[in-house]
């Protein structure tokens, strides 16, 4: 199986380091590439656009690669409900990942319509709006060279099923999926069923791990989260969860994925012990498959 594996940045959060620190131990854990999830707490009236110059040029320094930049929108919610509004403010983000040299971009769609909506607000009746958000993207995106992809995350936007009419709407060969195995869970959805819906539009997949009881438990206390359909959800190291891993690596080979495969961890180990064990977990089961 011939695939590049990265790291989300986003799988240090509970760690104490700086993003430049990040970068630093990605290189020398052996990770292939680097993705970022944004660039949380910044200061002194820094933003995205200004601070990404230094992050380019720190990875090329230290001699690793970005391979996708990660960042938050709703095509429904966002900028006061302005879905032009919206759009302008995601294609500064489009500027980002251009800067960092990433060749691709996920943004959301949507977490969902606002409470105080009345009438119909099903995935169907948004779809419009979103379809119109992430094509104004994705257009945008190929003029500077940039993939575009939504992730199945969110609630609103996870299920295979709903990520797979987002894609079929915004119809455009710059957009896809940022494919994470791991976030199916949080709809209850089977993960490899999943996977094998929406590798077809895979640019991008995220190994995630998670561990997963039963709603009609007793609640297992602090670290789990409720899926949609009221099951218990902790993020795992990878491997030493629930998530079919082995049976998802497979799928993407017979469909013959060789794009990057980047770990995402989220549980609530140490990320510098986690992510390494991840890794080498990671690296034999491809080797297994």
């Amino acid at each position: 199986m011939d695939v590049q594996i990265g790291v989300s940045s986003y799988s240090y959060s509970q760690s104490s380091l700086n993003i430049f620190e990040i970068i630093k131990q990605t290189k020398e854990m052996g990770f292939d590439v680097i993705e970022f999830a944004g660039f949380p707490n910044l200061t002194g009236g820094e933003t995205a656009l200004s601070f990404a110059p230094r992050v380019r040029e720190f990875c090329d320094e230290v001699g690793i690669k970005v391979t996708n930049y990660t960042i938050w929108a709703d095509f429904l919610n966002g900028s006061n409900g302005d879905v032009n509004a919206e759009i302008e403010r995601v294609k500064d983000e489009v500027r980002v990942a251009k800067i960092l040299g990433a060749p691709g971009m996920r943004h959301d769609s949507s977490w969902g319509w606002p409470k105080t909506k009345q009438g119909a607000r099903g995935f169907d009746n948004a779809l419009p709006i979103l379809i119109q958000g992430c094509r104004a993207i994705t257009e945008f995106g190929a003029e500077l060279g940039i993939k575009t992809m939504v992730e199945n995350h969110g609630y609103f936007c996870q299920d295979s099923e709903r990520v797979e009419k987002l894609v079929h709407g915004v119809d455009h060969p710059n957009f896809g999926v940022l494919l994470d195995m791991g976030n199916f869970l949080v709809v209850d959805e089977d993960p490899a069923q999943a996977v094998g819906r929406l590798i077809p539009y895979a640019f991008h997949v995220h190994a995630k791990d998670f561990h997963v009881k039963s709603g009609n438990e007793p609640s297992p206390g602090q670290g789990w989260f409720l899926s949609r359909g009221g099951n218990y959800l902790r993020g795992a190291t990878l491997g030493h969860g629930d998530v079919p891993i082995v049976q998802i690596l497979r799928i993407m080979k017979n469909a013959n994925y060789a794009g990057v495969l980047s770990i995402e961890f989220e549980g609530m180990e140490d990320p510098l012990q986690a992510i390494p064990i991840g890794l080498e977990n990671l690296k034999r089961y491809i080797a297994s498959v």
